[in-house]
């Protein structure tokens, strides 16, 4: 399963609010998207990491999910 959690701990170290994305630019809809757990593209991601300035390790995490199954 991947966890946006690291997004949510990188904009509180670096004082980002959602607001603050939204005015560089990054999609309300998105940002309420992620903050439900949904999948975004990886083309959401690089723009996140843009606008923050840090690595994919800090905007999202895989986490194994035991019951996940793959047949």
């Amino acid at each position: 399963m991947i966890s946006y959690e690291p997004l949510f701990r990188t904009m509180k170290e670096k004082q980002t609010t959602s607001y603050a994305l939204f005015k560089q630019g990054f999609p309300k809809a998105t940002y309420y998207s992620i903050r439900q757990g949904n999948s975004v593209s990886t083309n959401t991601i690089n723009h996140l990491c843009r606008l923050l300035k840090c690595p994919v390790s800090d905007v999202m995490e895989y986490i194994e999910d035991e019951t996940e199954s793959f047949s």
